[in-house]
């Protein structure tokens, strides 16, 4: 039951999905928003161009019918004034048609916005599957578009009978006017025609276009396997991630304990924590944590500056309050600078006594630390 679950597609698509499915070409589109547009599109250039166009391609007409003996009786002139007659044709109709391309290449991205795919291009094999095509005929999608089809096309043709009926009077008498009241007549007629089958075109855009929108959002629906395998490609294998934190740890650390044998004094719990401080008072503005840890860390770190004759000190709440509150490569509080300069005046003296033979500091006593700093809340 739960693999039967896991396989059916109820999942809205993720971001990604929609993604993978734009750059193949799958993106919501409304043959009917197209349609519409393209209507639109022709009626208006008409309504625009319509007077320049007839009156072109009526001097079009008269100068075609305007052959000579000479002209009609050679086959080679006949077939130039043909080729330039239709030339001509062509470019008394070039503006209504620059029209209808840009909008029938524009009301497409109405819907999801411009889209080039060249895996839309790719030769499928599937596609050409007649099983498969039957298949898709045979669906409720296929039944959907079917009755779609024949809603549009009923609906069309009751809007195209009632503007006939309405108009069947002025229709018939066309016969009995002047050629110039007939071509206005009917030009009223075939305008009116035009608005009715627009509107109804507009209404089936308007049902059609959130049909496709769904349709588009079901196709790309995600089973639950679907998704985990994507949120697991997308975040990467945990095993792999895990790996890769424990070695970036590593690293961070390595970098760490290479600082400290840099370091001016090693602040200690004693045994808990371990702070490695580094200042140089010509280039810092106040003493830097270099290094700091907790048990085996702090262990270690001890062990290094022993190594490196780095004065490693017993602080057991000044370490604690420089390990809460500094990360590594930052400066300690102001409220601990008073605590750590003494630290810093005793490893000085410690020095200057080894170097130089001076006299030997006073063992160093409790260093103060404000309550609130230590973690403990205790002062030594």
């Amino acid at each position: 039951m739960a693999d039967d679950n896991d396989s059916e597609r109820t999942e809205s698509a993720t971001p990604r999905r929609l993604e993978q499915a734009r750059e193949e070409g799958h993106v919501a589109r409304s043959q009917e928003l197209t349609t519409f547009a393209m209507m639109m599109a022709g009626g208006g250039g008409l309504w625009w161009l319509g007077g320049q166009l007839f009156e072109q391609l009526r001097n079009l007409l008269r100068h075609g019918l305007q052959i000579d003996v000479a002209t009609a009786s050679d086959a080679s002139q006949m077939t130039a004034r043909l080729h330039d007659l239709a030339l001509a044709g062509m470019l008394s109709m070039a503006p209504l048609l620059a029209v209808l391309l840009l909008v029938a290449a524009a009301a497409p991205q109405l819907l999801s916005g411009w889209n080039f795919s060249v895996g839309a291009l790719r030769f499928d094999l599937q596609r050409l599957d007649p099983v498969a095509g039957f298949g898709r005929v045979l669906s409720w999608r296929g039944a959907a578009e079917l009755l779609k089809a024949l809603a549009k096309s009923a609906l069309i043709a009751v809007i195209a009978a009632a503007v006939m009926w309405h108009y069947r009077e002025p229709l018939q008498q066309l016969v009995m006017l002047p050629l110039a009241e007939g071509v206005a007549q009917t030009a009223r007629v075939a305008g009116m025609s035009f608005l009715m089958i627009a509107a109804a075109l507009a209404i089936i855009a308007a049902v059609d276009v959130p049909f496709q929108l769904w349709k588009h959002g079901d196709d790309l629906k995600m089973s639950r396997q679907e998704l985990r395998q994507e949120h697991k490609e997308s975040d990467g294998n945990p095993e792999i991630k895990a790996a890769i934190r424990k070695q970036q740890r590593e690293m961070a650390r390595r970098r760490m304990m290479a600082e400290v044998p840099k370091a001016s004094v090693i602040v200690t719990n004693p045994t808990h924590y371990a702070v490695a401080l580094s200042y140089e008072d010509r280039t810092m503005r106040a003493p830097r944590v270099v290094a700091k840890g907790a048990d085996l860390v702090a262990a270690k770190i001890r062990e290094l500056g022993v190594q490196h004759n780095v004065p490693v000190l017993e602080s057991p709440a000044l370490a604690r309050a420089i390990y809460a509150h500094a990360e590594i490569g930052e400066e300690i509080p102001e409220t601990l600078y008073t605590a750590v300069a003494e630290i810093l005046a005793y490893v000085f003296q410690l020095r200057r006594h080894r170097e130089f033979g001076d006299a030997t500091p006073q063992p160093l006593g409790p260093i103060a630390v404000p309550a609130a700093l230590d973690p403990q809340g205790a002062t030594q």
